[in-house]
Protein backbone atom coordinates (compact mmCIF):
# COMPACT_ATOMS: atom_id res chain seq x y z
CA UNK A 1 0.00 0.00 0.00
CA UNK A 2 3.16 2.57 0.54
CA UNK A 3 4.24 2.58 -3.22
CA UNK A 4 0.47 3.12 -4.13
CA UNK A 5 0.13 6.17 -1.75
CA UNK A 6 3.86 7.26 -2.88
CA UNK A 7 2.73 7.00 -6.40
CA UNK A 8 -0.26 9.22 -5.61
CA UNK A 9 1.11 11.84 -3.86
CA UNK A 10 4.16 12.22 -7.13
CA UNK A 11 1.06 12.36 -9.40
CA UNK A 12 1.04 15.70 -9.62
CA UNK A 13 4.53 16.57 -10.25
CA UNK A 14 4.85 13.40 -12.29
CA UNK A 15 1.91 13.74 -14.36
CA UNK A 16 0.05 16.96 -14.17
CA UNK A 17 2.91 19.25 -14.30
CA UNK A 18 3.55 17.77 -17.65
CA UNK A 19 0.75 17.60 -19.14
CA UNK A 20 -1.38 21.27 -19.13
CA UNK A 21 -3.93 18.88 -20.84
CA UNK A 22 -5.35 17.95 -17.24
CA UNK A 23 -6.00 21.50 -16.32
CA UNK A 24 -9.08 21.06 -19.05
CA UNK A 25 -10.99 18.29 -16.94
CA UNK A 26 -12.11 20.63 -14.67
CA UNK A 27 -14.64 21.92 -17.61
CA UNK A 28 -16.02 18.33 -18.02
CA UNK A 29 -15.11 15.08 -20.23
CA UNK A 30 -15.12 14.45 -23.34
CA UNK A 31 -14.46 10.40 -24.06
CA UNK A 32 -14.54 9.37 -27.63
CA UNK A 33 -15.10 5.51 -26.32
CA UNK A 34 -16.60 3.55 -23.75
CA UNK A 35 -14.81 0.50 -22.47
CA UNK A 36 -16.62 -2.43 -20.76
CA UNK A 37 -14.53 -5.12 -19.65
CA UNK A 38 -14.01 -7.12 -16.06
CA UNK A 39 -12.67 -6.06 -12.91
CA UNK A 40 -10.07 -8.34 -13.23
CA UNK A 41 -6.58 -6.56 -12.64
CA UNK A 42 -5.10 -8.15 -15.56
CA UNK A 43 -7.33 -6.24 -17.70
CA UNK A 44 -5.97 -2.23 -17.86
CA UNK A 45 -8.05 -0.59 -20.45
CA UNK A 46 -5.49 2.31 -20.85
CA UNK A 47 -2.28 -0.34 -21.10
CA UNK A 48 -4.35 -1.94 -24.18
CA UNK A 49 -5.14 0.72 -26.00
CA UNK A 50 -2.41 3.34 -25.23
CA UNK A 51 -4.80 6.42 -24.45
CA UNK A 52 -4.61 8.49 -21.69
CA UNK A 53 -6.70 10.21 -18.91
CA UNK A 54 -9.49 11.82 -20.63
CA UNK A 55 -9.97 8.99 -23.42
CA UNK A 56 -12.16 6.36 -21.98
CA UNK A 57 -15.33 5.92 -20.06
CA UNK A 58 -14.77 2.71 -18.63
CA UNK A 59 -17.25 0.01 -17.24
CA UNK A 60 -15.77 -2.64 -15.08
CA UNK A 61 -17.63 -5.75 -13.76
CA UNK A 62 -16.95 -9.13 -12.19
CA UNK A 63 -17.68 -10.97 -15.53
CA UNK A 64 -18.06 -7.50 -18.08
CA UNK A 65 -21.49 -8.54 -17.68
CA UNK A 66 -23.97 -5.86 -19.24
CA UNK A 67 -27.51 -6.36 -16.75
CA UNK A 68 -30.48 -6.27 -19.42
CA UNK A 69 -32.54 -3.03 -20.20
CA UNK A 70 -35.31 -2.48 -17.24
CA UNK A 71 -35.02 1.32 -16.43
CA UNK A 72 -37.61 0.02 -13.32
CA UNK A 73 -34.98 -2.04 -11.81
CA UNK A 74 -31.83 -0.24 -12.51
CA UNK A 75 -28.48 -0.71 -12.21
CA UNK A 76 -25.31 1.02 -11.81
CA UNK A 77 -24.22 -0.25 -14.88
CA UNK A 78 -27.65 0.67 -16.91
CA UNK A 79 -27.09 3.80 -15.52
CA UNK A 80 -23.38 4.09 -16.77
CA UNK A 81 -24.53 2.99 -20.07
CA UNK A 82 -27.03 5.27 -20.98
CA UNK A 83 -24.90 8.01 -19.31
CA UNK A 84 -22.00 7.27 -22.15
CA UNK A 85 -24.54 7.27 -24.89
CA UNK A 86 -26.79 10.03 -23.98
CA UNK A 87 -25.34 12.32 -22.60
CA UNK A 88 -21.08 11.79 -23.32
CA UNK A 89 -22.31 10.97 -26.71
CA UNK A 90 -19.32 8.79 -27.18
CA UNK A 91 -18.57 7.25 -30.70
CA UNK A 92 -17.32 3.39 -29.57
CA UNK A 93 -18.36 1.34 -27.57
CA UNK A 94 -15.68 -2.03 -26.76
CA UNK A 95 -17.30 -4.22 -24.66
CA UNK A 96 -14.27 -6.80 -23.71
CA UNK A 97 -14.04 -10.44 -22.44
CA UNK A 98 -10.59 -11.46 -21.10
CA UNK A 99 -8.73 -15.26 -21.19
CA UNK A 100 -8.27 -17.17 -17.76
CA UNK A 101 -11.82 -15.25 -16.36
CA UNK A 102 -12.35 -16.35 -13.00
CA UNK A 103 -16.19 -15.84 -13.18
CA UNK A 104 -17.10 -17.44 -16.65
CA UNK A 105 -14.81 -20.29 -15.63
CA UNK A 106 -17.06 -21.02 -12.47
CA UNK A 107 -20.19 -20.94 -14.40
CA UNK A 108 -18.84 -22.75 -17.21
CA UNK A 109 -17.33 -25.28 -14.66
CA UNK A 110 -20.42 -25.35 -11.73
CA UNK A 111 -18.19 -24.27 -9.12
CA UNK A 112 -19.20 -24.26 -5.69
CA UNK A 113 -20.00 -21.00 -4.54
CA UNK A 114 -21.30 -21.12 -1.44
CA UNK A 115 -19.21 -19.60 0.51
CA UNK A 116 -19.44 -16.41 -1.86
CA UNK A 117 -23.36 -15.26 -1.86
CA UNK A 118 -23.00 -12.17 -3.29
CA UNK A 119 -20.92 -13.72 -6.05
CA UNK A 120 -23.04 -17.03 -6.59
CA UNK A 121 -26.31 -14.51 -6.88
CA UNK A 122 -24.68 -12.08 -9.38
CA UNK A 123 -23.42 -14.81 -11.41
CA UNK A 124 -26.19 -16.76 -11.46
CA UNK A 125 -28.27 -13.89 -12.90
CA UNK A 126 -26.55 -12.89 -14.99
CA UNK A 127 -24.17 -15.57 -16.76
CA UNK A 128 -26.62 -18.71 -17.54
CA UNK A 129 -24.97 -21.64 -17.38
CA UNK A 130 -25.81 -22.52 -21.19
CA UNK A 131 -23.90 -19.33 -22.13
CA UNK A 132 -20.87 -20.67 -20.57
CA UNK A 133 -20.80 -23.66 -22.52
CA UNK A 134 -19.90 -27.36 -21.17
CA UNK A 135 -18.28 -29.03 -23.50
CA UNK A 136 -15.41 -30.59 -21.81
CA UNK A 137 -12.85 -29.20 -24.50
CA UNK A 138 -13.96 -25.73 -23.53
CA UNK A 139 -12.74 -25.66 -20.00
CA UNK A 140 -9.07 -25.38 -20.50
CA UNK A 141 -7.16 -22.78 -18.03
CA UNK A 142 -7.74 -19.54 -20.35
CA UNK A 143 -11.75 -20.94 -20.54
CA UNK A 144 -11.16 -19.19 -23.49
CA UNK A 145 -14.16 -20.25 -25.69
CA UNK A 146 -17.02 -19.92 -23.15
CA UNK A 147 -15.40 -16.11 -22.84
CA UNK A 148 -15.84 -15.59 -26.24
CA UNK A 149 -19.75 -17.13 -26.24
CA UNK A 150 -19.96 -15.12 -23.32
CA UNK A 151 -18.98 -11.61 -24.94
CA UNK A 152 -21.08 -11.75 -27.83
CA UNK A 153 -24.40 -12.56 -25.55
CA UNK A 154 -23.30 -9.70 -22.95
CA UNK A 155 -23.12 -7.58 -26.70
CA UNK A 156 -26.51 -8.64 -27.46
CA UNK A 157 -28.05 -7.40 -24.32
CA UNK A 158 -26.25 -4.22 -24.90
CA UNK A 159 -28.25 -3.50 -28.31
CA UNK A 160 -31.23 -4.00 -26.42
CA UNK A 161 -30.53 -0.71 -24.67
CA UNK A 162 -32.90 1.95 -26.71
CA UNK A 163 -30.03 4.31 -26.23
CA UNK A 164 -27.18 2.29 -27.85
CA UNK A 165 -29.61 0.67 -30.77
CA UNK A 166 -31.22 3.83 -31.40
CA UNK A 167 -27.46 5.56 -31.73
CA UNK A 168 -26.24 2.46 -33.98
CA UNK A 169 -29.19 2.94 -36.32
CA UNK A 170 -28.75 6.42 -36.61
CA UNK A 171 -24.71 5.99 -37.41
CA UNK A 172 -23.39 7.69 -34.45
CA UNK A 173 -22.40 4.41 -32.49
CA UNK A 174 -20.32 1.54 -33.39
CA UNK A 175 -19.76 -1.57 -31.07
CA UNK A 176 -16.89 -3.62 -30.89
CA UNK A 177 -16.75 -7.15 -29.09
CA UNK A 178 -13.60 -8.09 -28.09
CA UNK A 179 -11.44 -11.26 -26.05
CA UNK A 180 -7.56 -10.09 -24.82
CA UNK A 181 -5.74 -12.84 -23.84
CA UNK A 182 -4.10 -11.74 -19.99
CA UNK A 183 -1.05 -14.13 -20.78
CA UNK A 184 0.40 -12.83 -24.05
CA UNK A 185 -1.75 -9.46 -24.54
CA UNK A 186 -3.42 -10.71 -27.56
CA UNK A 187 -6.78 -8.94 -28.98
CA UNK A 188 -9.31 -10.66 -31.01
CA UNK A 189 -12.28 -9.48 -32.28
CA UNK A 190 -15.86 -10.84 -33.11
CA UNK A 191 -16.51 -10.47 -36.96
CA UNK A 192 -20.09 -10.72 -37.29
CA UNK A 193 -19.78 -12.37 -40.68
CA UNK A 194 -18.42 -15.55 -39.60
CA UNK A 195 -19.46 -15.74 -35.77
CA UNK A 196 -15.34 -15.83 -35.20
CA UNK A 197 -12.98 -14.13 -33.17
CA UNK A 198 -9.94 -13.07 -35.25
CA UNK A 199 -7.11 -10.93 -34.44
CA UNK A 200 -7.23 -7.54 -34.98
Amino acid sequence: MLRIIDQARAFPSRYGGEEPALQGFAGGQRPSAMFITCSDSRVVPTLLTGVGPGELFELRTAGNVVPPYDPEHATSEMATIEYAVCVLGVSDIILCGHSHCGAVGAVARGDDLRTLPAVRGWLSRSVPPHEGGADVGDLGPDVARPVQRHVVTQMEKLRGYPCVSEAVRDGRLGLHAWYYEVHTGAVQAHQIATGAFSSL
